[in-house]
């Protein structure tokens, strides 16, 4: 009888963590490079229709896959974090801000497909308006979450300074998308790789810790 022995690395990137993790930035980045229209802050209910028309599949699908299926992986990651967490504070700001933010991940989802089934100027503005604000509230969430990893004293240093630098750039863009200001929004052209960083890196460090 032969006993197969596995890597310590290759077995750390096959724990649930970390194969969450790394599918969450590969969901992401697949919905980035979708052909979906991209509205401003300032464009009107009609505005947002003409961008959509003939487009609203690749709307949907690029919704899909930077909010809803990542919303399964904030869960996963965030309540892999709580559990690691050494101490009680750190459990309960990593399992609320991660849950939190992965049920405002799946409502704006549910969001963009009803925007882009929708033909109603003014209904299409409320649930364009909607998503961005949810945005914003999201976006402090994962700040929190950042801070939460921090705190756990299990990243390593490198995936530390990541982290604080995408809870500074969160917070700004959340600002941005909270209260419709575009300028502060770009900032998430900061941020948004930061944060794959983050939960990519913090669910293979928990993968490795649970192994």
């Amino acid at each position: 009888m032969s006993i197969a022995v596995v890597h310590p690395r290759r077995a750390a990137l096959t724990s649930l963590p970390a194969v969450v993790g790394i599918a969450y930035s590969a969901s992401w980045i697949a919905g980035l490079t979708v052909g979906a229209p991209a509205p401003t802050f300032a464009d009107s209910g009609s505005e947002i229709i003409r961008e959509l028309s003939g487009h609203t599949g690749a709307f949907g699908a690029q919704f899909l896959l930077t909010e809803g299926l990542p919303a399964i992986g904030l869960a996963v990651v965030s309540l892999a974090l709580a559990r690691a967490a050494r101490t009680p504070l750190v459990t309960r700001l990593a399992a609320v801000t991660g849950v939190a933010a992965a049920l405002i991940s799946f409502t704006q989802f549910v969001l963009g497909l009803t925007l882009a089934r929708s033909g109603s100027p003014d209904s299409v503005h409320l649930l364009f308006e909607l998503t961005n604000r949810f945005d914003g509230v999201k976006m402090f969430l994962l700040a929190g979450l950042s801070v939460a990893a921090v705190r756990s004293r299990l990243l390593p240093r490198w995936l530390n300074y990541t982290a604080i630098a995408m809870a500074v750039a969160i917070v700004g863009s959340g600002i941005g998308y909270l209260f419709l200001i575009q300028g502060l929004a770009t900032l998430a052209f900061v941020s948004g790789p930061l944060l794959l960083i983050v939960i990519t890196g913090t669910g293979i460090v928990l993968g490795r810790e649970g192994r």
